[in-house]
């Protein structure tokens, strides 16, 4: 009777005569530190930095080696984390200053607008970034339906200029802020968000102001052996786990998946006020690996294996393709998307390197390739000045074997620098031929 019944109920189903349960839509937060370093956790090599958080996210969850910001400054970083594209598509200079006068075009499609597409709760709150002198360039006019923060840097301050704003949805409500609070404030509202998106998908973007310069940690953070830099560090991940107990407190950790990376690497022309890339070369505001490549850490407790290590590349721009798949949503297809979509590699699943990785520098011009365990710089920029090679071009280098980029290897493969080199033209070729981005004139 039992065996029958079942046969019954398979074909009832299969008719669908009985509704299907609803697909429960996983939430998404991604936490975007502001200049921290490859070397500025301690489970990814930092000595004295205190990032107890953090290192529990990489135990219960996985941790990239090789992943990447899409750019190594402020502006075209966050652009790719949120369009999925490369920077040089964007239209505006890699960093903007409050009286630039372009921003995120209207016409882009936003990873927050594909979110409230599928019927997601959004919000951001921290540093933006992204335009200021229209309001169509502020992030509720681009997908969100909250936000608090500072609308720039926060290094952008009197005398240089006129003031920093603190925004509420669209609305100043403070100038020249106390950013001691600023951390805590970011995350208060962020606990409130998620408590009251309790029961309805949600999708959090939480873009802190610091350690970018000036430090300005919490005044319960100030005694790190790393000095004020540390102190900044350790308040940020302070912040990620009031996120994760509160998601664990309210049971949607498992239908949590949350990701932890920083928009570029570290200051390094700022000494002990920036931060360490580790074993990688160089910092913020160049291409070399210390520039762009950047702690990354993926948490979704049930999904994602425990203490798990990625080493395939990845980059912010695939949050943007994964995430819209992952909700049932997908990528625009009438233009160009760079991101791909990375579940496998959250699942532990081997996947194709796909396109080749590009590198974009100042100016967002195009500075490097990496196919594989290859790089070649076909440019290269440093804040420091200073030139590595002595101004030979191009440098290949095995970033399997030397991630510090310390042994240049182009005159014994000149048969891998002929095959980069042609992806170079390809790409370029490209964007000649496809449009890249939307007139801001």
């Amino acid at each position: 009777m039992k065996y029958a019944f079942t046969l019954i109920f398979l074909l009832l189903l299969f008719l669908g005569c009985i509704p299907k349960q609803d697909v429960v839509k996983p939430n998404i937060i991604i936490l975007f530190a502001d200049d921290m370093g490859y070397g500025d956790i301690t489970s990814y090599g930092h000595p004295t930095i205190k990032t107890p958080n953090l290192d529990r996210m990489v135990a219960e969850g996985m941790k990239f080696t090789n992943f990447y910001s899409g750019s190594p400054a402020c502006t075209a970083s966050r652009y790719a984390l949120l369009t999925g594209r490369y920077p040089n598509r964007s239209g505006f200079g890699w960093v903007l200053v409050p009286n630039s006068p372009r921003g995120m075009h209207p016409e882009e499609v936003t990873l927050a607008e594909g979110m409230k597409a599928q019927g997601y709760n959004t919000a951001a709150f921290g540093k933006w970034h992204l335009g200021v002198t229209k309001t169509e360039y502020m992030p509720l006019q681009n997908g969100f339906d909250e936000y608090l923060g500072l609308p720039y840097s926060n290094d952008m301050i009197p005398p240089k200029w006129k003031d920093i704003p603190l925004i509420d949805g669209n609305d100043t409500i403070e100038h020249n802020p106390d950013q001691t609070l600023l951390t805590k404030a970011y995350t208060d509202r962020a606990l409130s968000f998620i408590e009251k998106s309790k029961d309805e998908p949600f999708f959090l973007y939480l873009p802190y102001a610091m350690p970018h310069v000036p430090l300005n940690p919490g005044a319960n953070f100030n005694d790190s052996e790393r000095g004020k830099y540390g102190d900044v560090i350790e308040e940020i991940d302070w912040s990620v786990g009031e996120i994760m107990n509160r998601l664990k407190a309210l049971n949607l950790d498992k239908n949590t998946l949350v990701f932890f990376t920083s928009d570029n690497g570290p200051w390094i022309i700022k000494n002990e006020k920036g931060g360490s890339s580790g074993l990688l070369r160089d910092g913020k505001g160049s291409t070399w690996e210390g520039g762009m490549r950047v702690p990354g850490i993926a948490w979704w407790p049930g999904q994602i294996k425990a203490n798990s290590i990625q080493t395939q590349r990845a980059s912010t721009l695939d949050i943007y393709t994964t995430a819209l798949n992952l909700v049932g949503g997908e990528a625009p297809k009438d233009r160009p998307i760079d991101g791909r979509d990375i579940s496998n590699l959250l699942k532990g699943e081997g996947m194709s390197e796909g396109a080749p990785y590009f590198y974009h520098g100042p100016g967002n011009r195009l500075h490097a390739i990496r196919k594989g365990p290859w790089k070649l710089h076909i440019k290269t920029s440093s804040q420091t000045g200073k030139d590595y090679f002595e101004g030979k071009l191009p440098l290949l280098f095995n970033l399997s074997i030397d991630p510090s980029e310390e042994w240049e290897v182009s005159k014994d493969n000149p048969e891998v620098v002929a095959d980069l080199q042609a992806e170079i033209d390809n790409y370029l070729a490209r964007l000649k031929s496809q449009p890249t981005f939307f007139d801001q004139n």
